[in-house]
């Protein structure tokens, strides 16, 4: 490696849009402290008009009746610590106020995709005909997803990201009338490399093509502007929740979906982003464990109406022919019944722990998990607890290596709780599990993108899909066995880290509902 090699990567890392914004931020916190400290001669009116600001915002907090006890009781503890600071903490880090412009955005163009969201009222009944109990929790996802059940969707499990790739290409070359492509991640390498190539060369053919990706999870990965980019390429993309450096966290709705659908008849969902170490070409934290499915059928229309739902709320301008763009897609020879699902964090609803808590409470012999995180709230702690109290075969499947060294210290505290209750907990020693995977009594599956931590359950726009039943859910199972063949039980010496971890694990529960 040359020199100028050497100084052209120090110079482009210097230059790094992560780079620059990070020190861009530590400007601003800079310039508050110097601000602050030329303040101090108003200490007495500042301090007044602080404690005024953190008392008016714990009243406000202690109003809401849709927070978490946990995120409430986070700041409470917050505002006796910092009784000054902690109102303007509240405004910058803790008010969801910034997202009211977005909740209305969606509600107006959720209005205009509802009506073409077609039902199919036979598999809510067939559902309900085979397993009662699975089509009440169907009936809850349905009205208030709003997602409804669908046959004649033929589905694909797939045990690992380089499995996917393959038919994910082969259905982006099948593409005759739309492409539209939604990830939290895109990073430049052989996968994301591959489907551009593609995708370019579909919008010079006339096909309809559109991708939405995550700033703020592409930070370090895109060039900046990498929309306009893609724009001039000829396909149409914006970046979601532009990140933009300043001390107020709009920034914490972040778009974490996957989805990936072709002309609105073949659909991937799952844990696989668009990069390389989703498909271990680029290894980093050992094998990368992922899991995801593909629809083709009616169902797969569904995820192109959360879609066009999502690009309809930033562009509720654009000229479309929704109908048009959603046309009606033949059913496919199945033996399950498939429930696409979205969930979002500036409406009303936490759809997906909603979900998730139903599914544990109807579990009467077996609850396999697959979750990189596990961050639980009191709701799901005490429902996993309770769950294998009852005699309830639950197993929880976690990474071996960690990707976040923090977030797995967190992860693991949560261990002793659930190992005393009976829960059983594996640990995946190749890698790292990304996989968002859930097997209940073998009789219903999900496979999506929600991980059981705060992040995914009310801060991020998430998708998945619910599957009732057929031949599918028996891979799920071999899938988990094949999971747990490779992993190690984890019993409760395993979980000890003497005084000083507990009392960092115990503060980082305290701080995890705040980030």
């Amino acid at each position: 490696m040359t020199w100028r090699h050497i100084l052209r990567k120090a110079l482009s890392l210097v230059f790094s849009r992560l780079v620059v914004t990070g020190l861009l931020l530590l400007l601003q916190i800079v310039w508050l402290f110097l601000l602050f400290y030329r303040l101090s001669d108003y200490a007495d009116w500042i301090n007044g008009v602080g404690l005024a600001l953190s008392c008016i915002m714990c009243l406000a907090l202690i109003r809401q009746d849709s927070t978490v006890p946990e995120f409430k009781l986070s700041w409470m503890i917050l505002f006796m610590v910092m009784p000054v600071q902690g109102g303007l903490l509240y405004l910058l880090w803790g008010d969801k106020r910034p997202a009211l412009h977005l909740r209305r955005c969606l509600e107006r163009a959720e209005a205009q995709l509802a009506p073409l969201r077609t039902a199919d009222p036979a598999a809510q009944a067939e559902l309900e005909r085979r397993d009662p109990r699975a089509g009440e929790t169907a009936r809850y996802v349905r009205d208030f997803g709003p997602a409804p059940v669908y046959g004649g969707t033929a589905v694909r499990y797939y045990p690992s990201g380089e499995a996917m790739f393959p038919d994910m290409l082969e259905a982006l070359e099948s593409a005759r009338r739309s492409i539209y492509v939604e990830s939290f991640i895109i990073g430049m390498g052989e996968m994301w490399g591959r489907i551009h190539e593609i995708l370019r060369r579909k919008a010079r053919e006339g096909v309809d093509v559109r991708v939405i990706y995550d700033d703020a999870g592409c930070l370090s990965l895109l060039p900046h502007n990498y929309d306009e980019t893609l724009r001039a390429e000829g396909i149409k993309a914006f970046s979601f929740n532009r990140f933009v450096p300043l001390l107020n966290l709009v920034m914490n709705n972040r778009d974490h979906r996957k989805i990936m659908v072709v002309d609105g008849a073949v659909a991937f969902t799952g844990g696989v982003n668009l990069a390389d170490e989703y498909i271990n070409k680029l290894v980093r934290f050992g094998y990368w464990k992922d899991s995801g499915v593909r629809l083709e059928g009616p169902a797969a229309r569904s995820l192109a109406n959360i879609f066009l739902t999502f690009w309809r709320a930033h562009y509720p301008k654009e000229e479309l022919d929704l109908p048009a763009m959603l046309p009606d897609v033949p059913p496919r020879p199945t033996d399950c019944l498939v429930q696409p699902f979205a969930d979002s964090p500036v409406d009303r609803e936490s759809v997906a722990k909603n979900a998730y808590l139903d599914l544990i409470g109807q579990a009467q012999k077996e609850l396999f998990i697959c979750t990189p995180y596990l961050i639980l709230d009191n709701d799901l702690l005490t429902a996993l607890r309770l769950a294998a109290k009852r005699g309830v075969d639950v197993r929880i499947y976690t990474p071996g290596i960690p990707d976040k060294p923090t977030i797995f210290l967190l992860t693991r505290s949560y261990f002793p709780h659930l190992l005393r209750a009976g829960v059983r907990i594996y640990s995946f020693t190749p890698g790292f599990l990304h996989a968002k995977t859930w097997l209940i009594d073998g009789k219903v599956a999900v496979v999506g993108t929600v991980n059981l931590d705060y992040r995914s359950l009310y801060l991020h726009f998430e998708c998945g899909a619910l599957l009732y039943g057929g031949r599918v859910l028996q891979d799920v199972r071999a899938d988990l066995a094949d999971i747990e063949a490779r992993s190690r039980a984890l019993t409760l010496e395993d979980c000890r880290t003497g005084f000083v971890g507990t009392m960092v694990s115990a503060a980082l529960r305290l701080l995890a509902p705040l980030c």
